[in-house]
């Protein structure tokens, strides 16, 4: 680590449950992010300043005006622009040294294995069902901790499946079944929500890479923003569940 890395991550290297080691396996990280919008915002721009040394930048979208009340990557000269491209200008102004590779494409069965196999840990900041079961197959598949996050109208969750066999995993929560997705464009979004349920999933993602505290693996975590209330469940694994039944 370079005098230049340890001035910039001073604040949490003297954290005693991180401390140096912690920094040096944020160094050398590599993190899937799945979207690029309300939660990927704070999700990215929190792991590329606490210093995770590869972010992967997945989203297929291009920046619109009515992303900007919540989508703190992007700006207004920026619509138009695809969101990969517009994320890889903020996070190389927050923290240069973090190395940012590129996916524009949509993220399907098909490619989302050789994807999640070239990292650590997946962060799913995305907003369909469709892509949240998909993403849940593939870090199963290889063993990588997925920390899966959701927000809409004034409510959020947040929850930490370890890929591992005898554990939860996304589709134990919500079985893939009928037409579930819920759109902030269908139903709003109230923008700070997103910023508390995105950087819960910036500090378990920061957890898990670095090996301190308790993440929330078997646990589901619950936000009502207009009582201000949080309720915390624990997660059972499903035994019938076709992705990490026995």
């Amino acid at each position: 680590m370079t005098d230049e890395q340890l001035l910039r991550y001073s604040r949490q290297i003297m954290l005693p449950a991180f401390g140096y080691e912690g920094q040096q396996r944020l160094l050398a990280a590599r993190v899937l992010i799945v979207g690029l919008g309300g939660l990927g915002s704070p999700v990215a721009m929190y792991l590329a300043a606490a210093g995770v040394g590869t972010l992967v930048l997945a989203d297929f979208d291009a920046v619109d005006l009515s992303n900007l009340q919540r989508q703190l990557l992007h700006t207004s000269e920026r619509i138009g622009m695809t969101k990969v491209d517009s994320a890889v200008r903020t996070l190389t102004a927050i923290n240069p040294q973090v190395r940012l590779e590129a996916i524009k494409g949509s993220l399907t069965e098909a490619n989302l294995a050789g994807i999640v196999s070239g990292v650590d840990l997946v962060v799913d900041a995305c907003d369909n069902f469709t892509t949240r079961f998909a993403v849940n197959s593939a870090c199963f598949a290889a063993r990588v901790p997925l920390v899966s996050g959701a927000a809409i109208r004034t409510e959020g969750q947040v929850a930490v499946f370890s890929g591992q066999p005898g554990g939860p995993c996304y589709q134990c929560l919500y079985p893939r079944d009928g037409d579930m997705d819920e759109t902030c464009s269908a139903n709003g979004i109230l923008a700070p929500v997103v910023g508390i349920i995105g950087s819960i999933q910036a500090t378990e993602a920061i957890k898990v890479l670095a090996g301190i505290g308790e993440p929330l693996i078997g646990r589901l975590l619950l936000l009502d923003a207009l009582a201000m209330e949080w309720r915390s469940l624990r997660l059972p694994a499903d035994p019938h569940c076709p992705v990490c039944g026995v």
